[in-house]
């Protein structure tokens, strides 16, 4: 989808649904570095992942999103970190945020959606880093509870 199109369809999405439901994953190398997108059509760098479909659960929502946005193939199973209102940024919106440390990555190159990717160090986020993004990598490395907001 073009930017223009994604832009125009949000308000509608936030007219038809009551409440939507997303998914965002964690996604830690061997190295303890976290992979992070940029998009095309939203500023900063964030968690891969996007909307739960009809018919779909959040296990095939997230499979899905992230082999889309970068090229991840999951291996086993994701651990549930938690679940977000994401209500300050999308009316009515929830996020489902989990952990994945193993997988592995196919040949993938950016497009329309996903404008680049990269492993970082969690020390060493690059600028424009969002701020539900470093709280999660923040709860994630030291154990903290997670917050009940995004």
């Amino acid at each position: 989808m073009s930017r223009l199109l994604l832009l125009m369809m949000q308000p509608w999405f936030r007219l038809r649904r009551g409440m939507t439901l997303g998914v965002r994953a964690a996604i830690f190398d061997d190295q303890d570095r976290i992979f992070l997108v940029r998009h095309s059509y939203a500023p900063g760098w964030l968690f891969p992942g996007g909307g739960v479909e009809r018919g779909e659960t959040i296990y095939d929502a997230l499979t899905r999103e992230v082999e889309e946005e970068g090229g991840i193939i999951v291996d086993g199973a994701p651990v549930f970190h938690g679940l977000f209102s994401n209500e300050a940024n999308f009316r009515g919106d929830h996020v489902a945020c989990f952990v994945i440390r193993r997988f592995t990555r196919r040949e993938w190159k950016p497009g329309v959606e996903i404008k680049e990717t990269g492993f970082f160090p969690v020390t060493g986020l690059p600028d424009g880093t969002t701020g539900g993004t470093r709280r999660r990598i923040e709860e994630i490395v030291t154990g903290t509870a997670p917050s009940a907001l995004w």
